[in-house]
């Protein structure tokens, strides 16, 4: 097993409560497996995952009170023909472990989901049942990550999230973290994960540089 990346300490920290000082400062760290790149925000730090130097990070002057997630900062570090991501509040919460409430799902390869999940994250485990899907995988900084997507989205039922979110804790050790990322303006979606006990940590973007090569002629 490789040495882990950087950032998962990080992760891993504020999961149990300790976090970066408030100072307003940024951390450049290297950047993230499979073409990826990073910027995670917590209270008055910013950690930043990069191929880029850390003296060329500073030269664009973010900071750990939110210029880390400045449009024009992830434009900088995706290059003008990058994918910038959403950006996502960061979710954690313990595994419940028991017996599994849920199954493995077949079929569902060509799911936005898990298409999506696969395209930046690794070891992507499928489940689910009639109320929707889930997908537990290694993803930023290697870490345990949860998603789910309800079969109705625009029909979702009372309750039926929030079930899922629960059964879904079944399938992580007990005590163990796991992670996720939504978006704050999926106001339903993020409810229902605080209700099932996640707590939210800081935000952060994904991001995948396309940058020119400055040894080739434009």
């Amino acid at each position: 097993m490789g040495e882990a990346h950087p950032l998962l300490g990080y992760f891993l920290d504020a999961a149990e409560g300790s976090f970066p000082p408030v100072d307003g400062g940024v951390t450049v760290v290297p950047p993230l497996g499979g073409g990826l790149e990073g910027s995670v925000a917590f209270t008055g730090h910013a950690v930043v995952a990069t191929a880029r130097s850390a003296a060329e990070v500073e030269a664009q002057g973010p900071d750990g009170f939110g210029g880390s997630m400045g449009p024009d900062f992830l434009r900088y570090l995706a290059g003008p023909g990058g994918w910038i991501g959403c950006i996502d509040a960061t979710l954690v919460a313990r595994g419940r472990g028991g017996p599994a409430q849920l199954g493995p799902l077949d079929g569902a390869d060509g799911h936005p989901r898990v298409q999506h999940a696969r395209e930046v994250r690794t070891d992507v485990g499928v489940y689910g049942d009639g109320r929707g899907l889930v997908t537990l995988a290694q993803g930023l900084a290697g870490r345990r990550e949860l998603s789910i997507e309800l079969h109705r989205p625009d029909d979702p039922g009372p309750g039926r999230g929030r079930s899922l979110i629960a059964d879904a804790l079944t399938l992580v050790p007990d005590g163990e973290p796991v992670f996720a990322a939504v978006s704050p303006g999926n106001a339903r979606s993020l409810r229902a994960f605080l209700a099932c006990g996640f707590t939210p940590i800081g935000s952060e973007v994904l991001l995948r540089p396309h940058r020119p090569d400055p040894a080739r002629p434009a």
